[in-house]
């Protein structure tokens, strides 16, 4: 069934944010019936109420409403957090445990690996490309300009001795993505390797497929609410945008990255897409609730439980595909990420005297793609990310100060084709593997 939002039914109990059409798990929007069409209408009706009352608030506001607005988008923003670690974990260790005595979980891996580098690797090129099309042409600053958050220089090693943890809560307690990959990984591969049908892997099996169930709950309860989190998100991003600066240079500077961003959502991903002989436009609509919540919430891994509700029942991806793509692909598969980085170092690079040729172009693909490959999926990771490599080069950074009040739109759009880019991904590993749901 062709859909767009979620509903959740749990024996007699509906957990859907409309009315239920039927028993089952489904999809409130279909274009295929009438009730489903009103709950279509009648949801877009709340996100654009949300919407509009978030935009007056956060240009007319009082003090008092604007305050309330940021208590709530700073709230939903926690939820996120709060659901999506857990499910992160939870989904990898179940997902490796049955998979674990096949072949599935290797096939699965290598495809999600090829078609992550894959991606990225094309969007920071359309990013270099760009780059060399645009030329955005250099700023002179006001000594007063851009106050950038401290950043804190590391060396490679010391990164990677970040990642691993010296005791088990640590990397859920300071939330660090990788890290939760790494001990869920191990956690799962170790569980897969228990004696078949014994009983301590019934019982773990069991207890981590419940932990996951149990998880998607909260997230059907969080989507009924969600409108209230869009309200808030869009009340700080009008107060944000209200602390405009000039332009100057810098406008080609973010026409290069907005088109990046474009070309990579509405014209390469849907290509790849369409090579493989999937419908880019009934993906999209498959996807549009995570999309919506990705570009308000402005982190992917946050979004993650509705991601990842949407690819299993609205793109119909199995759950074993979607439980070991998804979270990885949280963290290592940010096709934006590669392209703001790549634009933003290499014009930082130009502002300070570098002399930018196509062998500086072509070497920033390598970066931006590996350090994209290792950026978190969190709010403004790939700001923090650009400047810590920038202070690492010793490369002025006070033009990133200028960059962040606009960073926030940014990472909107950067956020949303990070998760567009994630869906794809999951949707050509299951045709991979699979085919097209009914022809297995």
């Amino acid at each position: 069934m062709e859909s767009i939002f979620l509903s959740k039914s749990i024996g007699n109990k509906d957990f859907s944010f409309f009315p239920r059409t039927n028993s089952k798990v489904t999809l409130m929007a279909s274009a295929s019936n009438p009730a489903g069409s009103n709950a279509t209408l009648r949801i877009l009706l709340f996100y654009a109420a949300a919407i509009a009352l978030g935009v007056l608030n956060g240009f007319y506001g009082t003090d008092l409403t604007i305050r309330a607005g940021d208590f709530l988008s700073s709230v939903f923003i926690r939820l996120f957090k709060f659901i999506s670690i857990p499910i992160i974990a939870v989904s990898l260790i179940s997902t490796l445990a049955q998979l674990g005595e096949s072949r599935e979980s290797g096939q699965i891996f290598r495809r999600t690996i090829f078609y992550t580098l894959f991606t990225t690797i094309i969007a920071a090129t359309v990013a270099a490309a760009l780059f060399l099309l645009y030329a955005p042409a250099n700023v002179s600053l006001p000594t007063e300009a851009g106050n950038v958050p401290k950043v804190v220089e590391h060396s490679y090693f010391e990164y990677v001795q970040s990642v691993i943890p010296d005791n088990f809560l640590s990397p859920f307690l300071s939330a660090n993505v990788i890290s939760v990959l790494l001990v869920s990984g191990a956690i799962g591969l170790a569980l897969s390797h228990l004696e078949k049908d014994s009983r301590p892997k019934e019982v773990l099996t069991a207890f981590f497929t419940g932990a996951q169930q149990i998880l998607f709950i909260l997230v059907s309860w969080l989507i009924k609410i969600l409108p209230l989190g869009i309200f808030g998100f869009v009340t700080v991003l009008c107060r944000d945008l209200q602390a405009g600066v000039s332009l100057g240079g810098l406008g080609t500077y973010f026409a290069a990255i907005i088109t990046a961003n474009l070309l990579q959502i509405f014209v390469i991903l849907p290509a790849i897409l369409l090579v493989k002989g999937i419908s880019p436009v009934k993906t999209f609509r498959a996807m549009l609730p995570a999309l919506t919540v990705a570009f308000f919430s402005k982190s992917s891994a946050g979004t993650l439980p509705v991601t990842m509700r949407c690819a299993e029942e609205n793109m119909r991806v199995r759950k074993s595909v979607s439980g070991f793509v998804l979270p990885i692909c949280t963290t290592i598969n940010m096709n934006a990420c590669a392209a703001f980085i790549l634009i933003t170092c290499v014009y930082l690079m130009q502002n300070a005297g570098a002399e930018i040729t196509i062998g500086t172009l072509a070497s920033w693909i390598l970066i931006a793609t590996v350090a994209a490959v290792g950026n978190a999926g969190v709010p403004m990771g790939c700001f923090f990310l650009a400047a810590s490599l920038l202070a690492s080069m010793n490369v002025p950074i006070l033009l990133m100060g200028v960059i962040l009040p606009f960073y926030a739109v940014l990472d909107m759009l950067e956020t949303a084709e990070n998760v567009w880019s994630d869906s794809c991904v999951a949707k050509m590993v299951d045709k991979d593997l699979y085919g097209e749901p009914g022809e297995e």
